[in-house]
Order: structure tokens, then C-alpha cells, then sequence
């Protein structure tokens, strides 16, 4: 127990099980809210943008929050919250209950987003953070691995159950942060300086936007973030009912398509862990240009892939492209931590820049979210799912916009 007293490992420790509880939830819900709950479409993509809608309207005064209340107050109630929520889910499965669910974890989720790498680089420097960030994403990973499994033994009895389990274990974890994590070298605004929160708010997004018209990357880095809310949303929401719709497999038992679904996201982990240990290894993490050559790669895979998930009609080529589009986001998101993170000129609102970027995202799920389902209800979701393709696209032009002004 004493290791949990050391900022680093507890960071480790933190990716580790947040994201097996994550993983051990998300193995069944999209499984839940389709064979269960029975949402249709449209519905699937509702819940969706209720969740980023969320995440939009609280992720900036939840960094305000971070940056000057406490960066370990906002971890411990954001993982409280999202047990809440999933709590909430689990236990009554009806459409109204499934949205406010939403609500509730979405809530939580920007307690969490931005404080949690905003602590870790304050508690141990920026320059350790960075291989914080990668070690921490290869134990997200490891958690997963340990996950899927557990969550189909559990979810084939009921299949709703590691919804329930796992949003206890969220709360329960931030029990064990309120015992076990420290903040030593957060250093809040003074007193004399807490004019309040909205205006604190207000100073910190002028520093921002200030930041973003004389820095041509970080400008980049929102528009990047902006695209990728546009097309994420409807993927992440159809991707198995188009998986069961073309592959005719419809008319499984939940017990098959939780083994079937929990075999594909295992698939997922253990690939993403491999790459991801391969990245720690080596240095492609520590240079911009080199992150960039990384995130560009991974862009083109995703929008290949999509087109392919689309277009596939037997189940091998279904498997492979998610798989493609899962492992390359998985690897992406560290990378673009680590990039934010080298870029933010100011720590003292290093929370609030990794909420924007956030936001931004959710702006773009938001817009494309509710598009894409309505593209899916009223045509089809090999359509929708074309359009999601189309809709990432411009962002292999910016990744190459960066490498060729040579930005570091």
C-alpha cells in the first residue's frame, strides 16, 4: 500500500483500474441498451449526444474547478459520479433512465478530464509526465485485458450485471483516492487573487483563445479535436447493430453476442497493448514531428477502415476494419495528450486547456452525433457510417498541414 503514496504509480494504478471498471462496463452496455433497453437507431445516437452534450456544458467550469479549487477534489467526485451513473443505468432499463444516466457520469467525466493529467504533471514535472501518460495508457490497456473476460463470464448470466458491478467499483475508487492521493505541488490562485470562479473562468479562456490566435499548432490541435468529435459519435453508437445487421447475426442469444462482442473488444486491448508498449519503448512520444508522422498514420487507418467497415458484408472483414478503427484510436490518445501537454504554456491552466480540448470534441459530437443517426434512421447505417468516414477525412490535411510547416 505504501507505492499508492507515490504520485507516479498511483497515476499508474488509477489508468489501470479506471479503465477495467470502464471496460468491464462497456463490454455489455451498447449490448444492453440494444438487446434490452431496446433503443433503436436514432435513440442509440440520442443517448450519445445527451452524454457529449454534458460534457459540453460542464467540462470548462470543471477545469475552472481543478485550477483553482483542487486537482484531487475533482478526480475523486468525477469517478463518484460516474459510478452513479452507471448505477443508475444497470438498474432501470428504460430509455428516460438510460439519458439521465448519461447525465450523471457525463458530469463526472469532466471532473476527471484534464484534472487527473493536470495532477500527474504537477506532482512529477512535465517531462516525466510525458512517460506517465504512455505507462498509464499501456495499464489502461492491461486493465481492459483483465476486463472483457470477466465482464462476459459475469454478463452472459445477466447481462446487465457488470453495469451495476462496475459502477460500484467507480465509487469505490474514489473512496480509496480520498484515503490514498496527495497534492503536494498544486498551487492554486491566491486569495487575493479568487475574484470568483466565472471570472477566474473568464481569465483563463482569454489566456486561451489568446494562445490559440498567436499559436498556429494549438489552433490545429482544436480543429483536429473538433473533427474527430464530428465523426466519433455515430461510429462508437452503430457499429454493432451494423456489425449484426450485415453479418445476419441478429438472431443470436445475448449469451453469444456477449461472448461475440467480448471476444472482438479483447482482440482490441491486446493488440492496442502491444503497440502501445512498442511506442514506450521507443522515442517516438518525445518529439513533435515524430507524433505528428504517429497521429497522421493512425488518422488514414481510421478513415480506410471505416469505408471497409461499411462496405464489408462477411464477418472476418467487419472484425478486421473495427478492430483497425479501435486500435488506432486507442494509440492516438496518448500521443495526443503528450502533445497538449508539450504545448501549454502556462501550468497553471494546463487543467482547463486539456477541458477545452474536450469540449471541443463534444461540440463536434454533438453536431454530428444527432446528424449521423438521422442519416442512419431515415437511409442506412452503412450510409451513416460512409458519411462518418467523409466527415474525418479533413483531418489528414491538417496532420499534414503541421508536418509540412515543420511545427515542433
Amino acid at each position: 500500500m505504501s507505492s499508492l503514496k507515490d504520485p507516479y504509480r498511483l497515476y499508474i494504478y488509477i489508468c489501470f483500474l479506471s479503465q477495467l471498471f470502464f471496460t468491464f462496463i462497456f463490454t455489455v452496455s451498447l449490448l444492453y441498451q440494444v438487446s434490452v433497453v431496446k433503443l433503436d437507431p436514432l435513440q442509440l445516437v440520442l443517448v450519445g449526444t445527451v452524454l457529449e452534450l454534458t460534457v459540453f456544458l460542464f467540462e470548462i467550469p470543471t477545469g475552472i474547478m481543478s485550477d483553482l479549487k483542487s486537482r484531487k477534489l475533482s478526480v475523486i467526485i468525477g469517478y463518484f459520479l460516474i459510478g452513479v451513473g452507471f448505477l443508475l443505468e444497470g438498474l432501470f432499463p428504460f430509455f428516460i433512465t438510460v439519458l439521465l444516466a448519461q447525465v450523471a457520469w457525463g458530469i463526472g467525466y469532466t471532473f476527471t478530464s484534464g484534472s487527473l493529467q493536470a495532477w500527474i504533471a504537477d506532482e512529477i514535472g512535465e517531462e516525466k509526465a510525458s512517460s506517465a501518460y504512455m505507462r498509464g495508457a499501456k495499464a489502461g490497456n492491461l486493465g481492459q485485458l483483465v476486463a472483457i473476460p470477466l465482464s462476459v463470464l459475469i454478463g452472459s448470466y445477466l447481462i446487465h450485471l457488470p453495469i451495476i458491478v462496475g459502477g460500484l467499483c467507480m465509487i469505490g475508487l474514489a473512496v480509496l483516492l480520498i484515503i490514498f492521493m496527495k497534492e503536494d505541488h498544486f498551487k492554486p490562485l491566491k486569495r487575493s487573487e479568487r475574484i470568483g470562479a466565472w471570472e477566474t473562468m473568464k481569465e483563463n479562456l482569454e489566456k486561451i483563445i489568446l494562445f490559440s490566435r498567436t499559436s498556429f499548432i494549438l489552433r490545429m490541435l482544436f480543429l483536429i479535436a473538433l473533427f474527430i468529435g464530428f465523426y466519433s459519435e455515430g461510429f462508437d453508437r452503430l457499429w454493432l447493430p451494423h456489425l449484426l445487421e450485415m453479418a445476419k447475426i441478429t438472431t443470436l442469444s445475448n449469451e453469444r453476442l456477449v461472448l461475440l462482442t467480448g471476444g472482438i473488444q479483447l482482440v482490441v486491448v491486446l493488440l492496442s497493448y502491444m503497440l502501445l508498449h512498442f511506442l514506450n519503448k521507443s522515442t517516438i512520444y518525445q518529439e513533435l514531428h515524430r507524433i505528428y508522422i504517429a497521429l497522421f498514420i493512425g488518422c488514414s487507418s481510421i478513415v480506410v477502415a471505416l469505408i471497409g467497415f461499411a462496405f464489408s458484408s462477411y464477418i472476418i472483414g467487419l472484425f478486421i476494419c473495427y478492430v483497425i478503427i479501435q486500435v488506432s484510436r486507442k494509440v492516438m490518445s496518448p500521443l495526443e495528450d503528450i502533445w497538449l501537454n508539450k504545448i501549454i504554456p502556462d501550468s497553471s491552466t494546463r487543467a482547463t486547456f486539456f477541458s477545452v480540448k474536450g469540449q471541443v470534441d463534444a461540440v463536434g459530437q454533438i453536431s454530428g452525433g444527432p446528424v449521423i443517426g438521422y442519416i442512419a434512421t431515415t437511409l442506412t447505417i452503412k450510409t451513416a457510417i460512409i458519411v462518418s468516414a467523409l466527415i474525418l477525412s479533413p483531418v489528414l490535411f491538417f496532420y499534414r498541414s503541421l508536418l509540412k510547416k515543420g511545427v515542433r
